[in-house]
């Protein structure tokens, strides 16, 4: 227990544990306009510890990670979750569907901008131990994040093992230095009153209002909290929040308060402003290595949302490395991993500041926190047995919390707030264009299909030739006849004399087990029909899945005996009812720019025979 919670104060409290850096100081950036009094400072401090408070220990920690995908956690985990309680085809599903993927897209914009403010923020430290720095901050910072992609080819498996420990010695780090400031001017610890947060409400309004989105800035990291479930388990995540993070958090955040309190000018960067003289470069240097693995957290769970949206038919299958062979999570996404390091790059090089960065900061993820508290409204009345009643006090008041940041952070839209909304409402598109694609193409196919039962029984009628071997089909679908053998049959005449249907379906769970996945199922003139479910976490590897098959219904297969027909379908963009015609050629380029299904599902190269059509959607 302690080795799983060490290690999730490395990969999850990565991106919360590093807002320090810049929260506190927006609040008091003369964006906002709020001027350097006790009652302010206090106001703020008094937000940001109840915002910690209900948000993160409430919410997430001691509510949303009861709400696991058999162990697994994600935005796209809890909708799959939620879908289990509608039909295919119910508006209930739908609504479920939209719900995810809008939360998932905005993932992908939070992976964006985390890496940028988090190192940019720690690197304008270099501004407080000696101007000398000052017209390096971006290209140092811009060095430091290519060098982060690059590296990530080789795994996080080595980089990990100190992930933990850094973690841990900045956690402690912070919480001394706010306690140093609090020991000098414990007036702050009046902050833990709501009565002070409140009180900014009432006496200021609307710069309370705009306030929300700085201390929205603090809660970032939460949604990593549920995200990384899967990874350490719920109870060594609560255990690291409760006896570190918060207190190491909360302790620096009014240590910041307190020193701005007795030094005003201390506001442009307060949280390097604490260290002594002697402690600048350490801390510096610990600032960076934390704010490297906050990054690291995120674009880790890039590519696990990847590869989920990947299985449950939101993504084209993509090119996906394993850099651990003992831990299948950990992976490595190339595709992902340049288009992330391209935006960020170019969101250091246009918002050049922390600051700037932090308009555009918030709204992503308070989108997709929004849509988590969604769903575990639904899944509190359904799968924990709350009442109606409880369900809705609880997270009601939760979904007006939300919304009361999401009004402040809406205000952040003209500021650069634009930014992550326009790159989820483009990763929401293709999410959904795929999709819709996908059920258009499998449509079009079964109007022109054979039934597979008919086939089988015509086989004895009009026998074909056999020829000696095996064949293996993969296919969508297990009632109808694949294209590929109907193209096989036209054009070589032959019939392989053992002869396989694979299908393969994904579940809205993490992992199948093969003894209760595959079901084989044989039928006339030696021909078998191999069904196959996979979790969205487990790997389509056909070579295991066929010894997993000789061990459970011992038929044997002979690799250099076996050929894999596949069908590669060519995507005629048309006037067709389905899709708007945009769309269906932005489905087209995607499709084209696949992964290899040979590729995807491990096929040896040199066993497989590709049959190309073209079809109308």
């Amino acid at each position: 227990m302690a080795a799983l919670s060490l290690g999730a104060l490395g990969v999850v409290y990565g991106d919360i544990g590093t807002s320090p850096l810049y929260a506190f100081q927006t609040a008091f950036s003369p964006d906002h306009g709020v001027p350097y009094s006790a009652d302010n400072i206090l106001g703020v401090l008094s937000l940001i510890f109840w915002a910690l408070t209900l948000i993160v220990l409430v919410k997430y920690v001691l509510l949303v990670l009861r709400a696991d995908n058999d162990g697994e956690g994600g935005i796209l985990a809890l909708m799959a979750l939620v879908m289990r309680r509608y039909a295919k085809g119910t508006r209930g599903r739908t609504v479920a569907i939209t719900l995810g993927l809008i939360g998932a897209s905005m993932f992908y914009g939070d992976s964006v901008i985390t890496p940028a403010i988090s190192v940019l923020s720690a690197i304008e430290g270099l501004g407080v131990a000696t101007p000398v720095f000052n017209d390096w901050i971006v290209p140092i910072t811009a060095g430091i994040l290519v060098g982060l992609f690059v590296v990530q080819k080789h795994g996080t498996a080595v980089v990990g093992r100190f992930f933990g420990p850094v973690m841990l010695l900045w956690f402690t780090a912070i919480g001394v230095l706010g306690l140093a400031q609090i020991v000098h001017n414990p007036t702050v610890l009046l902050a833990i009153n709501p009565y002070y947060g409140a009180e900014l409400f009432v006496r200021e309004p609307t710069v309370a209002l705009i306030l929300l989105g700085a201390v929205f800035l603090v809660l970032t990291g939460g949604e990593a909290l549920y995200a990384d479930m899967g990874h350490f388990g719920r109870k060594p995540i609560q255990i690291a929040w409760i006896g570190l993070v918060m207190p190491g958090l909360v302790l620096n955040y009014f240590g910041q308060g307190a020193l701005v309190l007795a030094h005003p000018e201390a506001t442009k960067n307060p949280f390097f402003y604490l260290a002594p003289q002697w402690a600048l470069w350490p801390l510096l240097a610990l600032a960076t290595a934390a704010t490297i693995i906050a990054s690291q957290a995120v674009i880790s769970g890039a590519y696990s949302i990847t590869t989920q949206a990947i299985k449950l038919g939101y993504l084209p299958r993509m090119r996906v490395l394993f850099t651990n062979e003992s831990n299948q999570g950990q992976i490595y996404v190339p595709f992902i991993n340049w288009l992330l390091m391209i935006f960020v790059l170019l969101l250091v090089l246009s918002f050049k500041t922390a600051e700037n960065l932090a308009a555009a900061y918030g709204i992503a993820v308070n989108i997709t926190m929004i849509v988590t508290t969604a769903f575990c409204w639904m899944i509190a009345q359904h799968r924990w047995g709350w009442s109606a009643a409880r369900a809705n006090a609880v997270f009601g008041l939760f979904m007006l919390i939300d919304l009361a940041f999401l009004s402040s952070n809406a205000l952040k839209v003209d500021h650069g707030g634009w930014f992550p909304l326009l790159f989820g409402a483009v990763v929401y598109t293709l999410l959904a264009t795929w999709k819709r694609g996908r059920t258009l193409l499998r449509r079009q196919l079964e109007e022109h299909a054979l039934n597979l039962q008919d086939f089988v029984s015509s086989l004895s009628t009009y026998p074909p030739t056999r020829v000696e071997g095996t064949a293996i089909y993969l296919t969508p679908s297990a009632t109808t006849v694949p294209h590929a053998l109907l193209h096989n049959l036209k054009h070589n005449k032959v019939l392989h004399e053992r002869v396989i249907f694979l299908s393969a379906q994904t579940m809205d769970v993490p992992h199948v087990s093969p003894d209760v996945g595959l079901k084989l199922t044989p039928m006339e003139e030696g021909i078998y029909l191999l069904h196959v479910e996979l979790g969205f976490q487990d790997e389509p590897d056909i070579q295991r899945l066929l010894k997993e098959c000789e061990r459970l219904y011992g038929l044997e297969f002979q690799l250099m005996e076996t050929s894999f027909f596949l069908a590669r379908q060519t995507i005629i963009p048309s006037k067709l009812p389905g899709m708007a015609l945009w769309r269906e050629v932005l489905f087209s380029w995607m499709s084209r720019n696949a992964q290899e299904a040979s590729d995807y599902f491990r096929i040896p190269p040199n066993r497989v025979v590709e049959l190309g059509t073209q079809v109308e959607i």
